[in-house]
């Protein structure tokens, strides 16, 4: 042990740095962009490209890799935005409890809507 190591004997045997996770959660944040990038661009030429009708965006939507690319959409979307809001808040809130609460509400409202999304895209893909 080295006088400049301040780690507990248990994080030194496990390996692990004071964050425990840090890097994981920066390279999640960034691999989630980069796969926003094309996405985005996909859906955007791609809407914009469609005739304005409904039944051209629900054929659109029934189509196998466009339900599958759709979803992939939504869950990346979340996940990404469930990643920057919880640096937000742990870097920006100070108050423990308000913390707590807030990755909470954060976390279930990014579940919950992409539920939300998953569930429509599968329902207009099976026409229920």
């Amino acid at each position: 042990m080295t006088v400049n190591d301040l780690r507990t004997p248990l994080s030194r045997v496990k390996g692990l740095g004071s964050a425990k996770d840090g890097t994981t959660h920066f390279w999640h944040q960034r691999l989630t962009a980069l796969l926003l990038v094309p996405l985005v661009l996909w859906v955007g030429f791609s809407l914009a490209a469609l005739p304005v009708s409904h039944g051209t965006l629900v054929g659109w939507i029934q189509q196998p890799l466009v339900t599958v690319a759709l979803v992939l959409l939504i869950f990346v979307t979340f996940y990404h935005a469930k990643l920057g809001l919880q640096v937000v808040i742990e870097d920006y809130v100070s108050s423990h409890s308000a913390r707590t609460l807030g990755l909470l509400t954060s976390n279930f409202l990014c579940l919950l809507l992409g539920t939300v999304g998953v569930i429509s895209v599968l329902k207009i893909s099976f026409g229920a």
